[in-house]
């Protein structure tokens, strides 16, 4: 039999599954072709999927800490254990002592019903900021008074597509075969990225800034467009302060803007000629935003979109993310207003450790492996384990899940039962559990409905999930889009339009677009000791921390110019240093990319030695609360003994 489902892993493209069933084991996954943007394929990592499924070192039984390991437990004590510890704490340091981490290792939204369970009990600790777009998210609220995208099918409006540090054969698969048409039919493809990947060969205008120099590269940018005319006459309009933006792109030479970028003059002329023969979409890279000035980097690219006439018209607009969560009714949530007290995503390590009156005491994570995926990942397990109780839902035992005190089994996407939201595209579906739970595994839903009962918190957790989902769909339902039509197939989000602010109104406070004033320019010297940034990038062949377990095996590759290693050859072991830490690597030659980045795998397991956050300091970006992945100064050294 073939039932559907969809992927709710973290990838904007959330993309719907057939599942074939044999004899009650699921045989095939495949790609619906009744999905818009799915198209009938999958990635390779879902392709893959079916061996995390049934692999054996899935967890599906409770598991208690017993000194260095673990043993099984049932159900009844693994919840009277966590209630028990939770009254205790309750009851003497108050919810402010409680931390509920979650993140996006799984974007269904009935995951906020989670937050829902500790927000009745308390309400506790949270993060502020996102770890992956925080920066970006906060620039275009700043610039525009909300965020969203162009519709995915608009692209098709373009003349010029410019992807600004986006690599879509990697984190946006199915954005590739449309590329590919547009191109056939002459849409003219920019790729502006430091690092060199498959779709810097699929562009036919590739420009590689040094890594923090969008800034310098989109003030040159908008210099060539006011010096030749070709910005948008009604301009001043719609965007507020477009003269003092104006004066500071003019406060260098073009030629200053290009050795700040270290791209050459010729290549920004070309840039702007490409951007200027429109209508062109930006598509904004998350990568772009995860460094100090990240925020500062995307308000430069919405300002770029706004100067030139791009903004709010059919195949232009500067796409960063698709606001997921809007359609959905998440208003029995307080989050932050309600939130005693909170730590910023990429400081939780420190943030754990450090607080006091009251000091943490208890924490719950949801949906993440913060050990490998948070920087300073030895801070980070550090603190996981310095609390008196630390629970982890997983399916696996992480890196995150080694330092727990108790490990709850989770159900995996093709056991699950929810609705989902994208980050790339504007379509909504419904998750549906194509086979039973592995062993013992619960949803995530499951395991606080069990909790709730134990500490008596009433009938909102009775509610079936098709319940919950009618609460998430209210708006939705209002619009003509409810569970019923949901359970008929994909629908798109009724209350977007396919263009953003085809009106050119903003509900900014000037009603204008707020134009970025004064974005800091200068780049850090570079270190002379450690002369490469560390760049630790997403992997086609893994989701996030979710490698199989044979590709964590001895030094993770990591991959750098040749002059950049001038003393050593390529697969030679090298331990990578940053102020922070060191580990072992192992060399890939890449003639193709810059000499001052050091590139690796995002994700890499902690356990084995291979996870670059380890030698990432935990930092803020400038706004939004976003993790500095991409300024991480490291160096080569020889193995001790060398």
């Amino acid at each position: 039999m073939r039932f559907k489902t969809m992927c709710n892993r973290d990838c904007p493209d959330a993309c719907g599954i057939v599942a074939t069933v044999e004899d009650g084991r699921i045989t095939r996954i495949e790609g619906d072709p009744d999905h818009p943007v799915t198209n009938g394929f999958l990635c390779y990592r879902t392709n893959k999927f079916l061996e995390r499924q049934y692999s054996p070192d899935r967890v599906t039984t409770p598991l208690l800490r017993q000194g260095e390991g673990f043993e099984p437990i049932s159900w009844e004590r693994a919840i009277e254990t966590i209630a028990s510890k939770l009254e205790t704490i309750l009851s003497e340091s108050g919810p402010a002592a409680i931390f509920h981490y979650k993140s996006g290792g799984a974007m269904g939204l009935m995951k906020h019903v989670s937050e829902y369970f500790f927000e009745k009990i308390g309400p506790v600790a949270i993060k502020s900021g996102d770890i992956c777009s925080g920066a970006g998210d906060a620039a275009q609220e700043t610039d525009f008074g909300t965020e969203d995208a162009h519709d995915w099918f608009d692209l098709r409006n373009s003349k010029t597509i410019v992807m600004w540090g986006k690599n879509p054969f990697v984190s946006s698969i199915h954005l590739v075969p449309l590329l590919r048409e547009l191109k056939k039919k002459g849409t003219r493809l920019v790729q502006i990225d430091p690092v060199h990947h498959r779709a810097c060969d699929l562009a036919d205008l590739w420009l590689q800034p040094r890594p923090g120099g969008d800034i310098a590269l989109a003030n040159g940018l908008a210099r060539v467009l006011f010096e030749s005319g070709r910005i948008d006459p009604q301009a001043a309009d719609y965007c507020d302060q477009l003269e003092r933006f104006r004066a500071t792109t003019m406060a260098r030479s073009v030629e200053q803007w290009a050795s700040v970028a270290d791209v050459t003059v010729e290549q920004i002329e070309a840039l702007a000629d490409a951007y200027a023969d429109g209508p062109s979409a930006l598509l904004v890279g998350w990568g772009v935003q995860r460094r100090t000035h990240g925020s500062a980097s995307v308000r430069m690219l919405d300002a770029l979109c706004a100067i030139s006439g791009n903004l709010g018209i059919p195949g232009g607009g500067v796409s960063f993310s698709v606001a997921r969560r809007a359609p959905f009714d998440l208003s029995f949530l307080g989050g932050l207003k309600t939130a005693p007290r909170s730590i910023p995503e990429p400081l939780i390590g420190p943030g754990l450790l450090e607080a006091n009156d009251p000091p943490y005491r208890f924490l719950w994570v949801t949906g993440a492996n913060p050990v490998a995926m948070l920087p300073d990942s030895n801070t980070v397990a550090r603190a996981m384990e310095s609390l008196e109780m630390t629970v982890v839902c997983d399916s696996f035992m992480t890196d995150s899940a080694r330092c727990a005190d108790l490990v709850l089994p989770v159900t995996t996407m093709l056991e699950d039962d929810d609705v989902l939201g994208s980050y790339g595209h504007h379509y909504l579906g419904l998750m549906r559990p194509v086979v039973p739970p592995a062993g013992e595994s619960r949803t995530d839903y499951e395991i606080v409905q069990m909790l709730a009962r134990r500490m008596k918190l009433g009938a909102e957790f009775e509610r079936s999930v098709d319940d919950w989902k009618c609460v998430l769909l209210r708006r939705l339902a209002d619009k003509g889009v409810g569970l019923a039509e949901l359970e008929e197939g994909y629908r798109r989000n009724p209350m977007r339009d396919e263009v953003m602010f085809a009106n050119r109104e903003f509900p900014t406070a000037s009603g204008k677009v707020n134009l970025i004033q004064d974005a800091p320019v200068e780049l850090p010297p570079v270190d002379t000791q450690r002369p490469m940034v560390l760049m630790a990038l997403s992997s086609e062949k893994s989701q996030a921390s979710q490698w199989p377990e044979q590709t964590q095996r001895g030094p993770a590759p990591c991959t750098v110019h040749p002059e950049a290693a001038p003393d050593f050859a390529d697969g030679d072991e090298v331990l990578l240093e940053s102020d922070v830490a060191a580990i072992r690597v192992s060399l890939r030659f890449d003639d193709r990319q810059r000499r001052d980045v050091a590139l690796m795998d995002k994700g890499g397991w902690h356990q084995r030695g291979r996870s670059a956050n380890a030698l990432i300091r935990a930092a803020t970006t400038d706004a939004g609360g976003g993790a500095r992945y991409y300024d991480t100064p490291v160096r080569l050294l020889p193995l001790a003994g060398e």
